[in-house]
């Protein structure tokens, strides 16, 4: 009789479920069937992530006019803070992409997994781009302007031409035809890898900011205005990467 340890080891290694997977059922010991709830478990997970993988991928290829298209992925992080930039991402992946199984939109994966996903795009992708908007341009333009101003030139920069762009709820002017898609990165492949580039890419530079500026707590508040933030703000008034349209840092510029 297999040891626990045994059988462990062996479920670790099966990737479907197998006849000899049936006699373990029969096994009295509580550890084994631990391991086997567990194995089931990770499987049914897999599968979902494997359905909605291919969900996504359906999506985009419905607006491919042939085979070889290229469709572009856009999204955005950081239209709604007190501070920081707008950071713009394009991505075109390839037909295939298993690399990128349990890939979201960004807001429903934690920092980690977005981070692994981010190097895993950039591995895979055809080519991607990733355009930084910053607080003075945005109080210039106004943030959707900015915004779909920043989008459009991600979408510019790329190496490669895209046949079809597929922006997050946003319409852009570009070289080609262009989709707006409402909660794209939870329905587009492409989308959501941009998602992902766009929020990692802001989320290191709100990072940075924090190491010049720690009294705001960049780091934990991404600029967003929380309570901390605010309190913050009226204490030590804003900083050069404040957006000096928002409220409240409009008022409180206005106040000094």
């Amino acid at each position: 009789m297999k040891t626990i340890k045994e059988i462990s080891e062996q479920l670790q290694q099966t990737s479907n479920p197998e006849p000899w997977m049936r006699t373990l059922e029969d096994d009295h010991r509580a550890g084994v069937k631990k391991e086997l709830q567990k194995w089931y478990r990770n499987y049914e997970k897999k599968r979902q992530l494997e359905q909605m993988l291919q969900e996504k991928i359906n999506f985009d290829n419905r607006y491919r006019t042939d085979g070889g298209a290229l469709v572009a992925g856009v999204d955005e992080a950081g239209r709604g803070p007190l501070a920081g930039p707008v950071v713009c991402a394009a991505v075109i992946l390839p037909d295939e992409a298993p690399q990128l199984l349990g890939l979201n939109d960004s807001k429903k994966l934690p920092v980690q997994e977005r981070n692994r996903l981010s190097t895993i795009i950039k591995e895979v992708a055809i080519s991607y781009s990733v355009h930084i908007q910053s607080a003075e341009r945005i109080d210039e333009m106004n943030i959707y302007a900015a915004t779909r101003e920043s989008m459009e030139k991600a979408v510019s920069t790329l190496a490669a031409c895209p046949d079809i762009v597929l922006a997050d709820a946003m319409k852009l002017q570009v070289g080609c035809k262009s989709e707006s898609i409402i909660k794209g990165d939870a329905q587009s492949l492409a989308i959501a890898a941009a998602s992902i580039l766009a929020k990692t890419t802001r989320d290191q530079l709100m990072n940075r900011l924090h190491e010049e500026f720690p009294m705001y707590n960049f780091k934990k508040n991404a600029g967003y205005g929380t309570e901390e933030h605010v309190e913050a703000l009226h204490l030590h008034g804003p900083c050069a990467h404040h957006r000096k349209t928002f409220e409240p840092v409009k008022s409180i510029l206005e106040g000094r």
